[in-house]
């Protein structure tokens, strides 16, 4: 009886708002590595909408089986040490993990400050896993503008981070694109904590 509703990805997120009792907008979402911030860009926009409240945005990171792993080691994605080394000249993969994160998005007087947000996918790229920096660039764009910011307010950026020899450039370079078409003189630090913590 568990397998029924225990074996497909669309009861997850069912289970936990049965469990605390949540209504409104539930759905699981699987964008690869960013699932997180697509549950929460979703949440926000509920918030938003006046769907519901608070919003829940959750990511699980479970490697059961090694499949995966043995995949993105035979496509040359992973690290060989086991170290993701992001936006270093001996990046050489990423490294992935087990983890679990959360973050509530809420309207009312306490809360996190979401000023926008913005999902979008590379469409078409040399490969299914080469990053397009085009899209990239046009999705910082939409973001800046739906948050009513311009470069220079932002201070510090929170990168993908894959540690790899293609994503990290163009990523990068189309932080950089982005900076530099309005402000020339202002920098901002950029991060990745997941490659801290791993894929």
């Amino acid at each position: 009886v568990y397998a029924v509703t225990g074996d497909n990805v669309s009861a997850a997120a069912g289970r936990v708002s049965f469990v605390l009792g949540m209504q409104g907008p539930c759905s699981s979402i699987d964008t690869a590595c960013s699932s997180a911030l697509a549950a929460m860009h979703g949440g926000a926009h509920a918030v938003r909408g006046s769907e519901c409240g608070a919003a829940l945005g959750m990511a699980v990171s479970l490697k059961l089986v090694p499949y995966g792993t043995l995949g993105g080691a035979s496509a040359g994605m992973l690290s060989l040490d086991g170290r993701c080394k992001t936006l270093d000249a001996r990046a050489n993969g990423y490294a992935r993990s087990e983890g679990i994160g959360a973050l509530v998005v809420t309207a009312g007087e306490h809360r996190l400050l979401l000023s926008g947000s913005a999902v979008r996918q590379d469409g078409r790229s040399a490969s299914l896993t080469a990053p397009n920096g085009s899209a990239q660039r046009t999705l910082l764009c939409k973001v800046l503008s739906r948050a009513a910011l311009g470069v220079s307010d932002v201070g510090r950026i929170e990168a993908h981070g894959t540690g790899t020899a293609l994503g990290d450039p163009t990523e990068a370079g189309a932080l950089a694109a982005v900076h530099a078409a309005e402000d020339r003189t202002k920098s901002a630090v950029i991060g990745a904590a997941k490659a801290s913590v791993g894929h």
